[in-house]
């Protein structure tokens, strides 16, 4: 009986839950009252499948990273690896976390998919298709947030960067920011796309107006940013710029292509021509006066002049508080159908912005008692233009061609010279191929302007190299010039070199030293690092896009020594549902501009970052 009463006790304290956290695992199951239920046979052969299953599937896919890993070439830089110039900022900055486990696992399955052409190729419809399907859409949108939106997004808004952009300073990275809101490529390309900004189902601001207050807004941000990083750390090192896009601060994009149809049309003809897209010249913007008809044979009407008439006003605020706050704009450049305007704007914009100080005459005599060095508080140049290496521009020389890119660039250079102002380039290959290929061939012909029997870009990704390559040596030729003859005064010319590209970053690395405008030092055992003057570093800067090419940006971090930071991330900002004309593009991009494996290289150096990470150097 006490027994039976001990036992009574025992269960009953057990099931109140008072001796369940003192009883040990042997004793709770002496006290159980019923007998598990018995497994069944398929119960037993499911479980042991299961198992059999995710043990494949893992060691597939640890020997998958392995063997990326392995193969990977030139052993990617190692990302904890510190800057080889410490940036002179507050040491408050936290450390950046470049090698967390994962970044690079979101890295590695982003590469890996983009690295498939036919889900490349048609991202853009697959994802149309599957966002419109309720359950489905939502499901996938969570996909795409934590992936391609997370690795080449920098955040939802202005303020979801800044962290971002805090991190990047501190690993001597400055960052082009970029309000991502495009015009959708099937309108941009003549289907079935919508191409309004204006057209809103509710009463607020336009979507475009929107964007122009958007971008002063986000100037304003980073010139706070700026200055709270000036009073911290007692330098003033300038490293944030703001990307504009032409297309979508206009209500319909329509308007900038009358507009190039009309420029194409209309300009004089030049002593050494310059065949489509042409080149501008400083009467281009004389139609907006207010008065198309002078012009009876240009496509431009009434509501079109006073669209463009618009977004050059919004233009020049967006300029002036950049100027303002000492925030350096981008012009981006689009399809060669809005070229001939987009160049025509940005270099007006130039011609007012980038004014040079020995142009302003009431300078000389209001100024007297000052320096030189006092009058320059502007950061110039301040408009950059974008030009595009793959474009068909040129002309049989005796013994070489000159693309018709490098003639524009030259005639660029002149025309900076003759008006007086700085020329901002931002140098790059060009992210339109596959869409001007289509545009210009067959019955799809519906956008390109061009009259020439060839598409306006290269078919061939060579031929685009050897033009970029070439453009490098001219425009590192003119900026030592410009060191030589304009050491106290405001740069005539500055270069944003944009560019995944191994070879090309290291020939403007070997052109920097071979110019006499970097020095390289480090002993014959050691590292030898670049040392670049802040001079120098003012006018010439590297950009590669926002989870991108991450080894080739650390990589030349650490071979550059500079005041200021030499090289940037292009980042873009913005809502999921705003971006995503953007992700499309950026994977695109990834297939047809990094070419040749680029996609398949950025899995392997993530796969290698990844295993040293869990096992180190074993097996490698």
């Amino acid at each position: 009986m006490p027994c039976i009463l001990q036992r009574g006790v025992l269960i009953s304290l057990r099931r109140t839950g008072i001796l369940r956290p003192h009883l040990s695992p042997p004793n709770r199951r002496l006290l159980s009252t019923s007998h598990p239920p018995p497994t069944s046979w398929w119960e037993h052969i499911c479980k042991r499948r299961t198992l059999l299953l995710t043990g494949i599937v893992s060691g597939s896919a640890v020997i998958t990273v392995w063997a990326d890993a392995k193969s990977c070439p030139d052993p990617s830089l190692d990302l904890s690896r510190r800057p080889a110039s410490p940036p002179q900022t507050s040491t408050s900055i936290p450390q950046a976390r470049s090698t967390d486990l994962i970044p690079l696992l979101r890295t590695y399955v982003v590469y890996s998919l983009i690295s498939i052409p036919f889900l490349v190729d048609h991202a853009p419809q697959i994802l149309d298709h599957l966002l419109r399907v309720p359950l489905v859409g939502r499901a996938v949108e969570t996909i795409v947030r934590g992936t391609f939106f997370a690795q080449y997004v920098g955040g939802e808004t202005v303020q979801d960067t800044l962290p971002l952009i805090q991190r990047l300073r501190y690993e001597n990275k400055g960052t082009l920011l970029s309000y991502s809101v495009e015009v959708d490529e099937r309108a941009a390309t003549g289907g079935s796309g919508q191409s309004s900004h204006g057209d809103v189902s509710s009463l607020e601001q336009p979507i475009y107006k929107r964007i122009v207050e958007e971008i002063i807004r986000s100037i304003d941000t980073l010139g706070d940013f700026e200055d709270r990083l000036a009073r911290e750390s007692g330098v003033e090192a300038r490293g944030t710029w703001i990307a504009v896009k032409l297309t979508a601060l206009l209500p319909r994009a329509e308007s900038l292509r009358n507009f190039s149809m009309h420029l194409v049309h209309t300009r004089a003809e030049l002593s050494e021509p310059v065949p489509f897209p042409g080149t501008p010249n400083s009467s281009d913007l004389s139609v907006l006066d207010g008065q198309p008809w002078r012009y009876p044979a240009s496509p431009l009407n009434e509501e079109d002049v006073r669209d463009l008439q618009e977004l050059y006003t919004n233009l020049r605020r967006i300029c002036m508080r950049a100027k303002e706050r000492r925030i350096k704009i981008a012009i981006d450049a689009e399809y060669t159908w809005y070229q001939p305007a987009i160049d025509a704007l940005g270099h007006a914009l130039m011609e007012q912005f980038n004014k040079l100080p020995e142009q302003r005459a009431w300078s000389k005599w209001l100024f007297t008692h000052l320096s030189s060095g006092d009058l320059q508080t502007e950061s110039q140049p301040l408009v950059y233009v974008t030009y595009q290496a793959y474009l068909r521009r040129q002309q049989w020389a005796e013994h070489f061609t000159i693309n018709r890119t490098l003639t524009h660039l030259a005639h660029s250079i002149a025309l900076s010279r003759k008006k007086g102002y700085a020329l901002g380039v931002k140098l790059v290959r060009g992210a339109y191929h596959p869409y001007e290929i289509a545009s210009h061939i067959g019955s799809s012909r519906t956008m390109s302007i061009s009259t020439d029997h060839d598409p306006p870009v290269y078919t061939s990704k060579v031929e685009t190299d050897t033009c970029y390559n070439t453009c490098i040596s001219i425009v590192m030729r003119a900026i030592a010039d410009d060191v030589k003859s304009s050491s106290t005064q405001s740069p005539r010319l500055g270069v944003l070199f944009g560019t995944h590209n191994w070879q090309s970053s290291n020939l403007v690395l070997q052109e920097l030293v071979k110019n006499g405008l970097a020095y390289e030092d480090g002993g014959e055992n050691e590292p030898r690092t670049l040392v670049v003057p802040r001079e120098v570093a003012e006018r010439c800067t590297f950009a590669q896009l926002y989870g991108m090419a991450d080894s080739l940006t650390n990589h030349i971090v650490a071979r550059i020594t500079s005041p200021i930071p030499c090289v940037m991330k292009c980042t873009p900002y913005g809502a999921l549902g705003e971006v995503m004309p953007y992700l499309s593009r950026r994977a695109i991009e990834n297939k047809s501009v990094l070419g040749n494996g680029g996609a398949m290289r950025g899995r392997k150096e993530a796969a290698r970052m990844i295993w040293k990470k869990l096992v180190g150097d074993m097996g490698l």
